[in-house]
C-alpha cells in the first residue's frame, strides 16, 4: 500500500470517526440532559445542562479536532486550500462552539453558524473528490444542511412554522446530522 494511499486511510478514518464521535456524543448527552427536548431544544443547549454539559462540550472538541486533522491529512492528496480552508473552518467553528457554550457567550452562534455552514459547504465541495455515488450523496447532504440553515434563519426570524412537526431541534439536526455522515 502506497504512503498516498495510507495517508488518504487514514485521514478518511479521522473523518469517519469525526461523524462518528459526534453523532454518538449528541445522542449520549440527550440522553443524560434531564427535561430535554430533540423537538424544542436547541442541540447546544446540551452543553449548557448539568447532567449533560461535559459530555456534549468534548463531545463538539473532539469532532473538531478530528475533523480539521482529516481535513488537512487530505489536503496531501487533494492540495486544494479551499477544501482545507473548509476543514479548518469547520472545526473552528465546532470547537468554538463547545469552547464558548450557549449559555456563557452570544459568539457561540457565530461560531455555530460558522461550523454549520463550513461542514455543509464542505460536503458539497469534496463531491468534487469523489466519485459515483458519493459524489451524489456528498451534494444532497450537504444541500439538505445548507436549506435547512435557511429554515432556522427564518424560523428564528419569527416564522416558527418553518420548522413544522419536526421543530426548532429537530430543524437544527436536519444541519448537521445529514452532513456528519
Amino acid at each position: 500500500m502506497g504512503s498516498d494511499l495510507r495517508g488518504r486511510t487514514f485521514a478518511g478514518l479521522l473523518l469517519l470517526l469525526s461523524g462518528s464521535v459526534f453523532l454518538i456524543g449528541v445522542m449520549l448527552a440527550e440522553t443524560m440532559a434531564p427535561g430535554y427536548s430533540m423537538n424544542a431544544d436547541a442541540i447546544s443547549d446540551l452543553g449548557t445542562i448539568d447532567g449533560s454539559s461535559a459530555v456534549f462540550n468534548i463531545t463538539l472538541v473532539l469532532t473538531s479536532v478530528l475533523a480539521a486533522a482529516g481535513g488537512l491529512l487530505l489536503h496531501g492528496h487533494h492540495r486544494r486550500r479551499a477544501i482545507t480552508t473548509l476543514f479548518v473552518l469547520a472545526g473552528l467553528g465546532a470547537i468554538g462552539a463547545g469552547v464558548f457554550t450557549l449559555d456563557a457567550s452570544d459568539i457561540h452562534g457565530l461560531f455555530a453558524l460558522l461550523a454549520f455552514v463550513a461542514f455543509n459547504v464542505l460536503a458539497i465541495v469534496c463531491a468534487t473528490l469523489a466519485r459515483g455515488p458519493m459524489r451524489a450523496l456528498s451534494t444532497i447532504l450537504g444541500t439538505v444542511g445548507l436549506a435547512f440553515v435557511i429554515v432556522m434563519f427564518l424560523g428564528d426570524a419569527g416564522m416558527a412554522d418553518m420548522f413544522g412537526p419536526i421543530g426548532h431541534g429537530g430543524a437544527e439536526r436536519m444541519i448537521v446530522f445529514p452532513v456528519m455522515i
